[in-house]
């Protein structure tokens, strides 16, 4: 085996942080890229800042040795930064990239949020210069998009709704909040991306991953009361009450990201099929069952 048999870009993410030890327990020996320097050690896993990765403008690098290539990548950061390493990956020989973008490229495209509507359109537009440079290169390609991610307390989706219970004791709801929804843990999208390094099907195909369970946006909310042994205590509000009391959240630096859109599509179904997942690279999601692990510390 090669010293370095494969690339992960976004290591230190919460779906990085799942991969990391699959890819290692499954025999591959990683090299973990991030902006920033890693002091930890793990068995199988060298750490590289990209700052010193970054390779010099043309003529370009030199050639590396053949154990030093990387012909496979995952990359678990933001897709939308993945065209920035396009030369890293050229460099190290890349011949088959899995990249994590999202279902939001779907459902956030018609927001009434004009930050949500860029956010998918910088998805969009990140997918196509992936899949544009691969066919250019001759590399594969396979594009995950995942519904809602959550896992480890570390999410910024249902551990942020957990934080605001802890916090207040109580939940607000637009009106009666029952679009569906379909919760992933990040170590099941982490086994997608195992999957789809080697998967022939896969090749240069984009897939929808989504939890195991659909359930409407209120029930939820319940689960996480539940998870924290409290109550449910759900209030009911119209939009524009929901608006004021949201201005006043978004005060709190955890919830700055919260917007009026995220707010109206809780009578949104935001349902995706993840059948031919599970055909091609095996994909078969836990319902959505919070454990401790999952709640913030």
């Amino acid at each position: 085996m090669a010293e370095y048999p494969m690339g992960v870009l976004g290591a230190t993410s919460l779906v990085g942080e799942c991969l990391l030890p699959l890819l290692t327990q499954a025999g591959w020996r990683v090299a973990a890229f991030s902006r920033r320097q890693i002091g930890q050690v793990a068995e199988g896993v060298e750490w590289r800042c990209l700052s010193n990765a970054a390779f010099p403008s043309p003529p370009g690098p030199e050639p590396l040795p053949a154990a030093r290539r990387l012909p496979l990548w995952i990359c678990v950061a933001p897709i939308w930064v993945l065209p920035e390493h396009f030369a890293l990956l050229s460099a190290h020989g890349a011949r088959r990239v899995v990249a994590l973008s999202s279902t939001s490229r779907f459902t956030k495209d018609d927001s009434s949020d004009q930050q949500e509507r860029a956010v998918a359109h910088r998805l969009a537009e990140a997918e196509a210069r992936l899949q544009a440079w691969a066919e250019d290169h001759g590399v594969e390609w396979v594009i995950l998009r995942p519904t809602l991610i959550y896992g480890r307390g570390q999410d910024k989706n249902i551990a942020e709704l957990a934080r605001f219970i802890q916090r207040f004791g109580f939940f607000p709801l637009l009106g009666e909040a029952i679009g569906a929804r379909q919760p992933v843990h990040a170590e099941d999208v982490a086994w997608a991306c195992l999957a789809g390094l080697h998967c022939a099907a896969a090749a240069n195909r984009a897939y929808n991953i989504s939890g195991g369970e659909t359930l409407p946006y209120r029930e939820m909310v319940r689960r996480v009361f539940a998870a924290l042994h409290l109550r449910p205590r759900l209030f009911a509000i119209p939009l524009a009450a929901f608006k004021s009391v949201l201005a006043l959240l978004r005060l709190l630096p955890r919830c700055r990201h919260w917007s009026g859109g995220m707010a109206e599509r809780m009578n949104r179904d935001l349902v995706f099929d993840h059948t031919d997942a599970a055909r091609d690279l095996g994909f078969s999601p836990r319902p959505f069952l919070l454990g401790q692990k999952d709640l913030p510390r």
